[in-house]
């Protein structure tokens, strides 16, 4: 070969390798992009917490029993009436319920409350991030056991009130007719509260189920990293 032929491939090896990684350049920002993309997305996604909320199955004197999905949970104290198994009136209607990151309560079942006094509600196994959702807690004084955030608040089926909160977070005054959502952070097996009598109050319970991307946001990142790593080898086979 003479030397004007080795020049000569010696510059298209040389423009070959430069487009190949100015392509590689490329690709990578818009796998980078298209990365930042997804994760954002599912941050976005997780932010919108699924509650699950409970299903209330059964009513004796002084206790009601039921479930969260796989957890059971009781409640023991006094109270006025006990909607089970999805039967009754639905006091549930939007508007309090859907103006922080929680959907309102499915179905119909709720415990209200008339007298006053102390209140506890014990699951089967610990768990974590405990949402309460109430309904016309007019007037009502309460405290818990714990500390809580207000997740949500507003109009209902009775009107419309706030919670008006004290003690660094772990009661409230029910200004208004109360129907909102507290959440309840942290792991434990049993909540406790204590009341004012006022006929009546209702209340139910939930559970969130986190904040961890969906199965199909990550199918679509280990997809969209696949077809970049597809570019990437047939790029390469061209340039060789």
């Amino acid at each position: 070969m003479q030397l004007d032929d080795l020049a000569l491939a010696s510059k298209v090896e040389a423009f070959s390798t430069v487009g190949f990684m100015m392509s590689m350049n490329r690709i990578l920002k818009l796998a980078g992009a298209a990365s930042c993309a997804v994760l954002l997305s599912a941050s976005a996604a997780s932010a919108a917490v699924s509650v699950t909320w409970a299903s209330w199955t059964t009513a004796s004197a002084g206790i009601v029993g039921g479930s969260i999905g796989a957890v059971g949970v009781t409640y023991n104290g006094p109270y006025s009436f006990a909607q089970t198994n999805n039967v009754g009136t639905d006091f549930w209607v939007d508007g309090g319920y859907t103006q922080g990151v929680v959907n309102r309560p499915t179905g119909v079942d709720v415990i209200a409350l008339d007298a006053g006094g102390t209140k506890t509600i014990s699951f089967s196994a610990p768990v974590t991030d405990l949402y309460m959702a109430f309904t016309s807690w007019n007037g009502n004084t309460v405290t818990f056991d714990r500390p809580f955030s207000i997740v949500s608040e507003g109009a209902g089926y009775w009107g419309s009130g706030t919670f008006g909160t004290f003690g660094g977070n772990t009661g409230f005054n029910g200004l208004g007719e109360v129907h909102g959502v507290l959440k309840f952070s942290g792991t434990f097996s049993s909540l406790t509260f204590t009341d004012t009598s006022e006929n009546w109050h209702g209340f139910t319970l939930g559970l969130g189920a986190g904040g961890i991307p969906e199965p199909a946001t990550w199918a679509m990142m280990i997809a969209g990293f696949g077809m970049v790593g597809a570019t990437l080898r047939s790029r390469r086979r061209i340039a060789a």
